[in-house]
């Protein structure tokens, strides 16, 4: 073996002890958990559930860092671009990471090149929702009266190429109606304007609409998707009355690419542990989360549902016609 090559395995050998020496040490500062959405919202609600219990766990502080704009890019962008050493991480919502990759012509950042897969975190639901004057009990009602007047209701969602657009959507298509969508920079503000009555009905996740569903200032119709909700067992699935596609919200921790898989393993154990917590598993359906992830939550599992979620939101968009812009 020639000098040089002796010296080149040995440098290699090198580095590779000292990135194992960093992760048996990790953490030893603070972590930052960066949430693309802003304090209130659905993921921030839960992103700081989890920050506490993994405070606690980790014997480092791992702290809430909001990082809103542009339809989630700006704080996943971020997280893409932070040095992986096991201090920053992503609260990765289904938005930035199955969504934006078929809505956007250039995006900053590749789901699954520019990041590891952590661990899933939970699954969140989303629900319609109606003005409590309007005489809409159901979604039958709902249907009913737009097929009589179309056009005549107007649906708040975040935009016509997230979440709650791509379920209004499905309910304009399965049903034959023509709701018209319109678009809020806030779920705050989406809220806001259904319980004064500028729009009709608006679809939110059901950890921000829970009190005001509680209040009485909205009413519940239908749960998305294809089960009804444990913390809304009298609320209806969508599919219970029209054929509907498995749309819902997840949120998934992903490290910059690059971390140290000794990291990432060790981070994906932890939230596997408290998602296992009899406080998080009792709390967290009453928000509207499922953290009954099972498998989901190793680095493994979470990659495969990721690969396959991409492929499926890909196909939904195109079927609505939907264009990058």
């Amino acid at each position: 073996m020639s000098k040089f090559r002796s010296l080149a395995l040995g440098a290699a050998f090198a580095l590779v002890a000292i990135g194992g020496a960093q992760a048996q040490a990790w953490p030893q500062r603070p972590i930052a958990l960066v949430v693309p959405q802003a304090a209130g919202n659905s993921p921030d609600i839960l992103a700081r559930v989890l920050a506490d219990k993994l405070s606690r766990s980790l014997g480092q502080q791992l702290y809430v860092e909001n990082r809103t704009g542009a339809a989630n890019i700006v704080g996943t962008q971020a997280v893409a671009r932070a040095t992986p050493d096991g201090y920053t991480f992503l609260f990765a919502t289904s938005a930035s990471l199955s969504t934006n990759p078929h809505t956007f012509k250039k995006l900053p950042y590749d789901p699954l090149k520019d990041f590891v897969p952590v661990a899933m975190a939970a699954r969140s639901h989303h629900v319609l929702l109606v003005n409590p004057a309007l005489p809409f009990k159901t979604l039958e009602d709902l249907v009913a009266q737009e097929k009589a007047k179309p056009g005549e209701i107007s649906l708040a969602v975040d935009s016509e190429r997230n979440i709650s657009g791509l379920i209004g959507q499905t309910i304009n298509r399965r049903a034959g109606i023509k709701m018209v969508l319109v678009p809020y920079a806030s779920a705050a503000n989406s809220i806001q304007d259904t319980i004064a009555g500028r729009v009709q009905a608006t679809i939110q996740s059901a950890s921000v609409a829970e009190p005001f569903i509680k209040e009485g200032t909205l009413r519940p119709l239908a749960v998305a998707g294809t089960r009804r909700l444990a913390s809304l067992p009298g609320t209806p699935a969508i599919a219970e009355t029209l054929a509907s596609a498995d749309i819902g919200g997840w949120f998934m921790v992903m490290a910059p690419a690059g971390t140290p898989l000794e990291i990432v393993q060790a981070m994906s154990q932890k939230i596997a542990e408290v998602l296992q917590l009899p406080d998080v598993r009792e709390r967290a359906p009453t928000l509207g989360f499922d953290v009954d992830v099972g498998p989901l939550a190793t680095p493994a599992g979470a990659s495969a549902f990721l690969a396959k979620e991409i492929a499926t939101m890909g196909a939904l968009i195109k079927e609505f016609g939907i264009e990058p812009q």
